[in-house]
């Protein structure tokens, strides 16, 4: 192997490490706070959840992450009993996608909440066509079953006491 050769070699070796070290995978969401929020919503904590959603929504990145970002903020503003925020953000989330079943079943819980059943109803169904085996879907139609058809127990326990005295 001549010198030059051999100078080409190291070059091209040391180049090849320094675009290594360059290209890097980072494993984990995109969008952190978008991750985050979602994950303090559903873990109790709407509060923190829907601002670090709000912060996150500003660098929403194509469809997928704005239709989670909407349905999650009418999610959590449903948890903090803002019931017209909740509606506004499930409203644009189906806005800009119909086909967002999340949506139709946040939406439908604040009818539910807002006394609305008829409306809860109408989405409920929507979101069964588009998800028709959707667990999620189902606990929102037993939540409306449960308002329109309360159970009473059948069952009346009498834990008087007798009048000793007698």
């Amino acid at each position: 192997m001549s010198r030059f050769t051999a100078m080409m070699c190291t070059f091209l070796l040391t180049a090849i490490a320094a675009a290594q070290q360059e290209a890097r995978t980072i494993i984990g969401p995109r969008n952190v706070d978008l991750y985050d929020g979602a994950q303090l919503i559903k873990g109790g904590e709407p509060e923190e959840g829907v601002r670090r959603t709000l912060r996150g929504l500003d660098f929403a990145s194509g469809d997928r992450e704005l239709d989670a970002a909407l349905s999650n903020l009418c999610g959590g503003y449903l948890l903090l009993k803002d019931y017209d925020e909740a509606m506004r953000f499930c409203n644009l989330a189906l806005k800009n996608n119909d086909k967002n079943w999340r949506a139709f079943n946040n939406r439908a819980l604040v009818y539910i909440e807002l006394g609305k059943f008829s409306a809860a109803q109408k989405d409920l169904s929507a979101g069964f066509a588009i998800a028709p085996h959707s667990h999620t879907l189902k606990k929102a139609e037993r939540l409306l079953q449960d308002k329109l058809h309360p159970v009473s127990p059948r069952i009346i326990i009498d834990d008087r006491q007798p009048d000793a005295d007698l």
